[in-house]
């Protein structure tokens, strides 16, 4: 696996992932490389509207108009992206105003916390089979079925990975 190849791209949890963090999770990779990786879970909408912390970006808000749970780490801090055209994504800076960029953003998601591993640890996870990397498709950053995205992207693999998409919550009640 190529140390800097998978920017851009989604981790999907696998069902042997324990981490209460990352059950059934879609995570967009922002940065992968020697130093480590950096996502954000684009399927952990949070019931704080956009418009509370940051009403002049709420206008741009991708439906649901929530702030999502990036992931367990710096929680406080948020992580912008902003959509432009057809599924083309970029970290956006909250600080400035929303028509500060040359070209505006057509959409706007924002993230509380994010994802990271430290290096080689992603990688180890990865081998041990507790995600799987998949290509991200337009609209899958700014998805208005974010309770649904694990089951989408997984059902759009071939074999046994579109298999996992029908997984029991709770495979001990089958």
């Amino acid at each position: 696996m190529s140390a800097t190849g998978l920017k851009g791209r989604l981790l999907v949890a696998l069902p042997v992932l324990i981490d209460p963090n990352f059950d059934r999770t879609v995570v967009y990779l922002l940065e992968h490389g020697n130093e480590g990786a950096l996502g954000l879970v684009l399927n952990r909408p949070s019931p704080l509207a956009l418009a509370e912390p940051l009403p002049r970006w709420s206008l741009l808000a991708a439906d649901p108009e929530v702030i999502f749970v990036g992931g367990p780490v710096a929680s406080s801090s948020a992580i912008g992206l902003g959509e432009r055209g057809e599924g083309t994504v970029e970290v956006v800076d909250l600080e400035e105003a929303p028509d500060a960029f040359g070209q505006p953003v057509d959409r706007v998601r924002v993230f509380a916390g994010h994802a990271g591993w430290t290096s080689g640890q992603l990688e180890n996870e990865i081998d041990a089979g507790a995600w799987v990397v998949v290509d991200t498709e337009p609209g899958d950053v700014m998805t208005d079925d974010p309770e649904g995205l694990w089951t989408d992207v997984l059902r759009r693999q071939r074999g046994a990975l579109a298999a996992l998409a029908n997984f029991p919550l709770d495979a001990t009640l089958n």
